[in-house]
């Protein structure tokens, strides 16, 4: 079967990188977690204090771009890629609530925006390349041959999102994770670059009554038929 780009994009904790994870090691694609790259500028950002709950210096940000490096490096003990910043394995600090306060003010900024969509549109070249994210059938891969576009109820992704957070041992409460999907959610869709929408070609589902396997045997079934279109 051919090669394929796929770009899977939706709200935040949809579930979407499970989903992308999942569909890339069946079909022995590349898996690229495009927000992963955004948390990881977000955590520089915070690391050298240009951004906190009073202020966001966009301009010195923007000034020291060129500094940040991003690389996935494969775990093979994992079975996928995890996310380095200059050189410091970051997955398990990018995914806390403090990186999701400030991950969407981050996105709005264009400059960030275009030094990463070159980045993903490199990784994806040649094709055979599972993506997630936001802006992924939209911007970064506006002719992908399949689009998915994930959504639930912000209580349901709240729910989840709880579940997960309190597992890892973290300090958080459910109205705090609600306020802070609401909040991602109204940045990342009025944003002026590159909101939030459904593409015209996206396929929607609503995953918010669908289990994982539901959902992934849902999304491989449309796959393969798109593969083995002529």
């Amino acid at each position: 079967m051919k090669n394929i780009t796929i770009a899977i994009d939706g709200f935040s904790s949809t579930g979407k990188s499970t989903i992308a994870k999942q569909l890339a090691k069946e079909l022995k694609y590349v898996y690229v977690d495009s927000g992963a790259m955004y948390r990881a500028v977000t955590l520089y950002a915070m690391h050298h204090n240009l951004i906190s709950e009073e202020f966001f210096d966009r301009d010195k940000l923007i000034s020291v771009l060129d500094k940040i490096d991003l690389q996935f490096k494969f775990n093979a003990s994992l079975g996928y890629a995890e996310m380095y910043l200059n050189d410091k394995n970051v997955e398990n600090e990018i995914r806390g609530l403090e990186v999701s306060k400030f991950v969407s003010k981050v996105s709005e900024v264009s400059e960030v925006r275009r030094k990463l969509v070159k980045q993903q549109q490199q990784m994806g070249k040649n094709k055979g390349v599972v993506m997630d994210g936001r802006d992924i059938g939209t911007v970064v891969f506006p002719n992908a041959e399949l689009k998915f576009f994930i959504t639930a109820s912000a209580e349901k992704r709240a729910e989840r999102r709880f579940k997960e957070l309190i597992l890892k041992g973290d300090d958080v409460t459910f109205d705090e994770i609600l306020k802070n999907v609401e909040y991602r959610d109204h940045i990342d869709s009025t944003r002026k670059d590159s909101p939030l929408i459904v593409a015209n070609d996206a396929i929607e589902i609503d995953n918010s009554e669908m289990t994982l396997e539901e959902q992934f045997d849902k999304i491989y079934g449309i796959t393969i038929k798109t593969l083995k279109k002529d």
